[in-house]
């Protein structure tokens, strides 16, 4: 039932015309009652005339958002030439006038609901002068008013809380992009310029590991445009049904092709991983690989080290990453740029923490990050 409200909503959006269309034939019929209903035989007939009086008096609905207070005064002087000219049916309820009230209400800037209330505040008691005389007319009519105009302040306030929430619905989705490509590009710049920095060293004095080199370049670089690839692809999901499939995101399975990458750019890698290892949630996963991949690369561009350990550590309901390297430990001012800044967007995004710091007795650089991870319950819910 949702899904068809949804669905519903996204048509309304995209053909609003449409919409208003279908509200003013809704309208119409529900005008269109009292003049097939038989009439008291005290009373003159209803005739065509005022049946197209009537019709008259909806067809404004059609430009009720284009512009809600012509249409307004087009109601209420097609209502009165109804109401002096003939002598039609009258109806339990002044739909068009609701109509338009809660448009106004829904989709009008301040000024033009003040001089919608200050017309409403003439027309109504002339109508009510003009028919019954009574007050309760009058107040039914006030209290029918006032309604309409509630629900068309309420929509309207739904509709800036939507507004809202996809504004920042897509703001964390264009950081979380924004950290995709930062580590990726990163981490793939960084090994391709010390593999091309020892290159020429190399060349000289051991061109077999030269070889090694410019093929881990190329390698690096093929594996950074796939991965781009396969990101610009999923963007285009939307747009291009069919043409992008989904690949699974890299997760802690790829950490031993990421580690092997950095030991060909000459560091010295140590892996281990404790704890009872198990399946991870895709996005914690690929937040584990991701939190690991850009670690590394900080120590390949700024820590001057010869080695570097990695341990991934599956508690009670957590998974704990630490790297730690042997080089050169923290600098003064900003390091590495927006890597750790990365990494503890990622680690809070999963309610997790992340520590950066001097090592163990102040040698090296230590990240540690702390990720929750959720039951299989939990997933499923």
């Amino acid at each position: 039932m949702r899904g068809w409200w949804e669905r519903g909503r996204a048509l309304g959006a995209a053909h609003p015309q449409a919409v208003d269309i279908g509200i003013a034939l809704l309208v119409q019929a529900a005008m269109t009652m009292p003049f097939v209903v038989p009439r008291p035989p005290d009373l003159e007939p209803a005739t065509w005339p005022a049946y197209g009086l009537t019709t008259l008096t909806v067809v404004p609905l059609v430009w009720r958002r284009r512009a809600p207070l012509a249409v307004l005064t087009a109601i209420i002087a097609t209502s009165a030439l109804y109401k002096l000219a003939v002598a039609g049916p009258g109806q339990p309820l002044p739909y068009t006038g609701l109509v338009i009230i809660y448009t106004i209400a829904a989709v009008s800037p301040p000024w033009q609901r003040l001089v919608a209330g200050g017309l409403l505040t003439v027309a109504v008691p002339v109508s009510v002068w003009l028919n019954t005389r009574t007050a309760r007319e009058l107040t039914f009519s006030l209290f029918v008013f006032a309604a309409a105009y509630v629900f068309g302040r309420l929509t309207d306030a739904r509709q800036r809380e939507h507004r809202i929430e996809a504004e920042r619905a897509a703001a964390r989705e264009r950081a979380r992009i924004a950290r995709e490509m930062h580590d990726i590009l990163s981490h793939a710049v960084s090994l391709m310029i010390v593999q091309a920095e020892a290159g020429p060293v190399a060349v000289r004095t051991a061109p077999e590991r030269a070889e090694a080199a410019f093929d881990a370049i190329s390698a690096t670089g093929r594996d950074a445009m796939a991965q781009l690839r396969r990101m610009l692809g999923v963007l285009r999901e939307g747009d291009e049904p069919g043409r992008a499939p989904r690949e699974p995101q890299p997760g802690p399975a790829g950490l031993p092709e990421l580690l092997d990458r950095i030991r060909a750019s000459g560091l010295e890698v140590a892996y281990e991983s404790a704890g009872a290892v198990r399946p991870l949630p895709e996005a914690t996963g690929a937040s584990v690989f991701r939190i690991v991949q850009e670690a590394l690369t900080n120590v390949v561009k700024h820590a001057a080290a010869r080695g570097v350990s990695v341990q991934l550590t599956y508690g009670e309901g957590t998974v704990d990453i630490r790297v730690l390297d042997d080089g050169r430990g923290p600098r003064s001012g900003s390091g590495g740029g927006h890597g750790l800044i990365g990494i503890r967007e990622r680690a809070a995004a999963h309610g997790g923490t992340a520590v950066t710091g001097p090592g163990p007795d102040g040698r090296g650089f230590e990240v540690r990050v702390q990720l929750p991870v959720p039951s299989a319950a939990e997933v499923a819910r």
